[in-house]
């Protein structure tokens, strides 16, 4: 899945209004983010996938480790799932179905 999402961020990435890279992050403590995005002004959000259709707020327990970690730098975190409900954790972080990447369409 993972590889999955990094070719649609690919794809996404070149046809995006405002540039972007994309990088993994894993720390020595072992804390990892699947796809950090990093746009030119030092803005990041970053991404989890997990292959479930049933994700929990401890998915996201990188996610906040990071926003805590870089304030406002921090956009958004999100963690892409292979169900079909959008769900807000608070504070810039949310579960979302893999089809957000095309804008929520249905996914057969």
């Amino acid at each position: 899945m993972e590889t999955f999402a990094f070719t649609e961020l690919t794809k996404l990435r070149s046809t995006a209004s405002e540039p972007f890279k994309i990088y993994y992050f894993r720390d020595r403590n072992g804390r990892e983010i699947d796809f950090i995005l990093e746009r030119y002004d030092g803005r990041i959000a970053g991404i989890e996938v997990k292959a479930t259709a049933s994700p929990t707020s401890k998915d996201a327990s990188h996610l906040r480790w990071l926003r805590d970690a870089l304030g406002d730098r921090f956009v958004a975190g999100v963690v892409l799932h292979l169900g079909d409900q959008s769900v807000s954790l608070g504070d810039r972080i949310q579960l979302l179905p893999m089809s957000a990447l095309w804008g929520h369409a249905t996914m057969r």
